[in-house]
Parts: structure tokens; sequence; C-alpha cells
């Protein structure tokens, strides 16, 4: 749909500042970490929050879409404008403030984590939700998909951090959701609703986010094993003792092998292509002591070698593994359906064998990593996108992984969302009434359908889709 005259109306009332419209400028905002590019009629950089509700307000007139957008990190496409329409790019409201009284963070939609971990890190607090992206990825983005992170197993997610948030409904109307206190119990709780809608419900502004003590004290860890099975029997028996790593990293043996390629160094001399786990204890200083005496009896026990960090250096030094791996991938092939499953604890080794099994039938390459302590696995399908039987392939690939993660009573999505990647496969996880409901909400909020539309409950094959070819600076994350 051409949506040029109200695309000039909006220019005459915000300013050319505000409303840009060249080839350029759209071109930058029109796709997303999943690289899936669609066309806007413009990018909208917004100065006041009567410049979003004005926004909004003319777009329901002339029922234009509008999609939000922070970093662009989403890997879904969720940030990508399906349906043309204006962008409203909100990375410059990046403002954080920390009440080191309360133990809050009052941030602006466009603050990266890492910025906000910082402001807060230097009262003496600790924001915990951390994606690997975290130096791009921005609060508004990571409240849209509910995003984790490695320490999930222990601290939890963003929602569990969010006790209030301002914004707009999709009518232009100002919403807030929520109070900067640590209880509220007033009305229903839309707060929450907004939390994981990847933008289809309203628009964040701000968000008061809860913040917890920094630990005392850190202590990394990184342990070998002999095989993916043996490792997650491992992380079980772990568990089964009640220690609770702040962090429980899994690489499998094909992720190692991406990560020492690119690092041009074995993570252990003499054990290359084995799987590992890097955990990292976080606590008071007595309680990290004791439990580290525990982690090095059960890596002694159930590994094949390990290596324990001597300060913060070294401890750096690990953690480059696992942050090299997934850059590192794309020398296994060009395209990537970067799938962030989650699985229950107790089905671990099912899912191990399903891995194998999945490697063999498809004949692709499919590493995978991710954190055990809350069982949200990225399992990366690699494929060549200019190869039509490894399309077929992946296609094939990533519907059977789908199904075999609901059987097992697991989750299609941890943190990255639906958007339009996952849309396939939404109705795999919900029976058809409770897609009715999440429609009915999507009706009630959004009633002319211009918020982030085609996202979600309309089904995308991102494996047929045609990709931009370039390299953002999250691709290593």
């Amino acid at each position: 749909m051409n949506h040029s005259k109200a695309t000039r109306e909006l220019r005459r009332r915000l300013g050319p500042r505000v409303v840009r419209t060249g080839a350029a400028e759209r071109a930058a905002v029109s796709f997303d970490g999943s690289k899936i590019a669609f066309e806007p009629a413009a990018a909208v950089f917004p100065r006041s929050r009567s410049d979003i509700a004005a926004l909004l307000a003319l777009a329901n007139r002339r029922r234009v879409p509008v999609t939000v957008r922070g970093a662009g990190s989403s890997l879904t496409g969720s940030a990508s404008p399906a349906r043309g329409g204006w962008v409203l790019d909100l990375h410059e409201w990046d403002s954080v403030r920390v009440d080191a009284l309360a133990g809050l963070a009052r941030a602006e939609a466009g603050a990266t984590i890492a910025r906000i971990e910082s402001a807060a890190a230097r009262r003496g607090w600790f924001y915990p939700p951390d994606p690997s992206s975290k130096k791009y990825c921005t609060i508004g983005g990571n409240i849209a998909c509910n995003a984790g992170g490695m320490h999930g197993g222990k601290y939890g997610v963003t929602r569990d951090y969010v006790l209030a948030l301002k914004g707009f409904l999709p009518t232009g109307e100002w919403v807030e959701w929520g109070t900067d206190t640590k209880k509220f119990s007033a009305g229903f709780n839309l707060r929450d609703l907004w939390i994981g809608s990847e933008g289809m419900l309203g628009v964040v502004t701000d968000a008061t986010l809860r913040l917890i003590p920094m630990p005392e004290s850190r202590w990394t860890l990184l342990v070998s094993f002999r095989s993916e099975a043996d490792a997650f029997r491992a992380v079980l028996a772990l568990f089964a003792m009640r220690v609770q790593p702040a962090i429980c990293e899994f690489l499998d043996r094909f992720s190692v092998d991406c990560a020492e390629r690119a690092a041009g160094r074995a993570v252990f001399k003499g054990q290359a292509g084995r799987p590992v786990v890097l955990l990292e204890l976080a606590g008071a200083e007595d309680e990290v002591r004791r439990q580290r005496r525990v982690l090095s009896a059960w890596a002694g026990l159930h590994g094949l070698a390990h290596r324990a960090a001597r300060n913060r250096a070294e401890a750096e030094a690990l953690w480059e593994v696992r942050r090299a791996c997934s850059g590192a991938m794309f020398k296994l092939g060009d395209s990537k359906l970067n799938e962030d499953v989650v699985v229950p604890m107790r089905r671990y080794a099912a899912f191990a064998r399903f891995l194998e099994r999945l490697r063999k039938r498809s004949g692709l390459a499919i590493p995978t990593f991710g954190h055990l302590g809350d069982g949200n696995l990225h399992v990366n399908i690699m494929y060549h996108g200019a190869v039509p039987s490894e399309r077929r392939a992946a296609k094939a690939a990533v519907g059977a992984l789908m199904r075999e993660v609901v059987s097992l009573g697991g989750s299609i999505s941890g943190e990255h969302g639906i958007g339009l990647a996952k849309s396939p496969f939404l109705r795999l996880q919900h029976p058809p009434a409770a897609v009715r409901a999440m429609m009915a909400v999507k009706r009630a909020l959004d009633p002319r359908g211009i918020l982030n539309p085609g996202k979600m409950f309309k089904v995308f094959r991102v494996w047929e889709s045609k990709r931009v070819d370039v390299r953002l600076p999250w691709d290593h994350a």
C-alpha cells in the first residue's frame, strides 16, 4: 500500500529532521538481525512524547503500519517493517537513572542493557538479564521479547525485573502500567501483557527496573566432557546437589570447534572436539567458597578436564570461547536458522539423542549451545541459501525440531519471540482457543491493526526469504 500522502502530512507536522524519507535512511531501518528487509515509507526519530502521540494518532486515522525499533538486534524479524509504513526509531531515547536507595533503575526504551548494567554497577547494584548482544540491544527490545541471557537460570529474565512501564497504546493514548514501587495491585496487570508482546500491543518509552545487590564474589570454571549426553547428565547431577550456578553455559562439540577455529587456539590442549560446560558462581564470599569445593569435586568426577580462572582476566578469556562460537558458525553455511528453544531439564538426554538423529537425517551442520540453567538451548541450523537441497533440508529440520521440542513439553522460543521466523510454529505450541484469545487481545488494544502488523499470527516462511548481505555488530553474540 502506498502511504506517501500520509507520510507527507506527518513530515509537515513533525518536520524533516524527525520524519526522514531519504533512501539510505529508510534502508537502514528496513531490516533487523534476521536480515529480512521490507521497505518503509519513512524512518521517524521522535524528539518528544507528543511526537509519538501525533504519529500514532495519524497512523490510526490513515491506517499506516508502525513498527517500533531500538537497535534492530531481533533475530526473528520482529523489528522488520513487514507491512512497510513508518519505523518509529527510539534508539536515541537512552537515558538511565539509578535510585541507589530503592534499588531501582529508570531507563528510556533506547538504553542498551550494557548501559543499564554499568549504571547500576557504579552504584553497587546488579541488573542480571544479559543477552549476549547486551552492548547493542535495548531495554525496549528486551521487554518486547522478554529477553533472558546467561544469568537466567539463577536470576530470571526481563519480566522478573520490570516494575513499571510507560508508553502509548496503538491509538496514541498515554498509559502507565505499575508504579516505581515493589508492590502494586490496583487493576489488571497489563504491564506483563506488554512484556513479550513484541511491540504489537503498545509503544514502551520508559521502564522502571528492579535491581539486586552486586554479588561479592565470582568464580569461573570450564569443564570438558566425552559427549553431549555426558555433559547433560553431569549438569543434572550438579543441580540435584542443590548447587545453582549464576551461569551454566553449554557448547556442543561443533560449537567448540567453531570457537576454536575463530580463536586460533584449543580450549583444552589434547581435548579438541569435546563439548564443554562453562560455569560461574556468584554470591557472598563464604557461599562461593563452599560451592567452589563442591564444583571442583563434581568436575573431577564427571568431566574429562577442567580449568578454573584464577582472576577476572582469565575468566574473561574463558568467556571469549562462548562469545566467539556464534559468529564463527558462518564458516559452516552462509544462512542460519537460530532457534532458541527451551527443553525441560528432565528431557535433556532425550533432546541430545534427537539432535544426533537430526544431524544425520538432514545432512546439515547443527551446532548447539545455550543456557543449561534454564533449558534455553540455541540450535543453529546452518545451510547455504543458494543451494535448493540445503534450503529444503533446513525447512524440514526446523519443522522436526519444533515438533520435538513441543512433544518434550518445551517451548519453541525462550527469549527471541515469534516475529516472522517462528510464525509457522505458533500453532504447534498453542491450541486454537489460545491463539484466538491472543488475537482478541490484539484487536482490543489495536483496533486498526497498525502496530507491528504481519507478525506472529500470519505464517511467514523464513527459509524461503531473501536476506540482505550485511554483517551486523551483534552477529558474534
